[in-house]
């Protein structure tokens, strides 16, 4: 892309800013002292997950509504989304009086999925990824007139996101580097375009979740590729085709691009939640996940993370938060074998007890794991406060003379 095509998207980014600027939140961008502290940089909280729909993906949406003209409108807008460009496409189009129709993907999270139709879209369940979805949201707005409004690869799109990049310039004179989710490529496009035009010298860290890496295997090859399906907690993100107009600004700008697992975003996710209250889905932590597990190049530097969204299910929080706890040492479960007779479990809880630790579940078992007859098996799930706390309840039940063994 040539100089005058940024400057270009510059200029649309601007104006964007100004046209959406009543009806989309300017989300705050505090600093975070715990975070700098297990990162080593200094970073701050973009926290677009406080939009009105959870997510930074309005600010395309909305752009991209604002610019179509009357008969557009009156035909209708159609998308394809996992979840927050729908509900984003959804609440614009909605308020506007304007007919929408979103394509989600039938794996799609159902809060997504109730948000969406709450906010007034019409929504048709389709194919098992966004790529899916997406090819027959572009066979409806062909068959009936609709307008496709993409969820990344479109330039008034591209230029709504852009507007976080403006807004991180005014919040954080200080700033050395922005870490960006990446899925197709909208977010840091229009993002780098805004930061890059007015500051080349700040750093671009896009973020890809290491099951779908279409921008990275992009920018390797240098040429777009598509990758196969996979499921991932960052659904947010989960595009195995990066975008034909935003591959060329991802080329230009982005320092970088790196990769996290999905146990590393389950842990970021955790992370935020505890330490700063915030809630955050998987493409929204991704980028916290690279800072806490080093992933980047960056050393000590101003860092601005943008918190994309915030859009869980919350049963997968729930399944997050008790491995979370497993993996911490926090909750535990320990496998103790002790004699069948009166008054075993509340020796054995004492001691327990004693060490301060929290009994959640007992599980008795006498016909397995090799059980002596007059003897059982106790599985015991405990609540400590950690590595320490738990290092310091297994030596208390030997010292007491159980045989144990910790299930994992």
């Amino acid at each position: 892309m040539n100089k005058a095509s940024t400057l270009e998207l510059l200029s649309m980014i601007r104006e964007a800013a100004d046209r959406i600027r009543d009806s989309v939140y300017y989300s705050p961008c505090p600093y975070s002292a715990e975070l700098s502290a297990s990162t080593g940089q200094q970073v701050y909280l973009k926290l677009e997950n406080l939009q009105m729909t959870g997510a930074y993906k309005e600010r395309g949406a909305l752009n991209k509504i604002l610019l179509l003209s009357p008969e557009e409108k009156k035909r209708g807008v159609i998308c394809a989304s996992a979840g927050n460009h729908a509900q984003a496409v959804a609440y614009h189009a909605t308020l506007r009086k304007i007919r929408s129709t979103i394509v989600m993907p039938t794996t799609t999270p159902m809060v997504k999925v109730a948000a969406t139709q709450n906010y007034g879209g019409n929504v048709i369940l389709h194919g098992v990824n966004y790529d899916e979805a997406c090819e027959h949201a572009l066979k409806l707005a062909a068959e009936q007139g609709l307008t496709f409004v993409h969820a990344f690869d479109d330039i008034a799109v591209i230029a709504g996101q852009g507007t976080i990049g403006l807004e991180l310039l005014e919040q954080c004179p200080q700033l050395e580097a922005v870490v960006v989710p990446v899925g197709g490529g909208g977010l840091i496009a229009g993002v780098a375009c805004a930061v890059k035009e007015l500051r080349p010298e700040v750093k671009m860290v896009g973020v890809e979740t290491a099951r779908l890496p279409s921008m990275l295997l992009a920018l390797e090859k240098h040429e777009l590729v598509t990758i196969p399906a996979a499921s991932t907690v960052a659904d947010g993100i989960a595009v195995r085709r990066a975008g034909e107009v935003t591959f060329p600004l991802v080329a230009k700008y982005a320092d970088e691009i790196v990769t996290v697992e999905e146990e590393e975003i389950a842990s970021a996710i955790l992370t935020l939640l505890e330490r700063e209250k915030t809630l955050a889905e998987g493409a929204g932590a991704a980028g916290i996940a690279a800072l806490l597990q080093h992933k980047t190049s960056l050393n000590g530097q101003h860092t601005a993370v943008i918190i994309g969204g915030g859009n869980i299910d919350v049963s997968l929080l729930s399944r997050i938060i008790e491995r979370g706890l497993v993996k911490d040492g926090r909750l535990v479960r320990i496998r103790i074998y002790l004699p069948d007779r009166p008054g075993a479990l509340a020796e054995l809880s004492s001691v327990i007890a004693g060490q301060r630790a929290n009994i959640v579940e007992l599980l008795f078992n006498r016909a397995y794991y090799g059980v002596s007859l007059g003897d059982t098996a106790i599985d015991v799930t405990v609540e400590t406060r950690g590595a320490e706390h738990l290092a310091g309840l297994l030596a208390a039940i030997s010292k007491a003379g159980y045989t144990h063994e910790r299930i994992l």
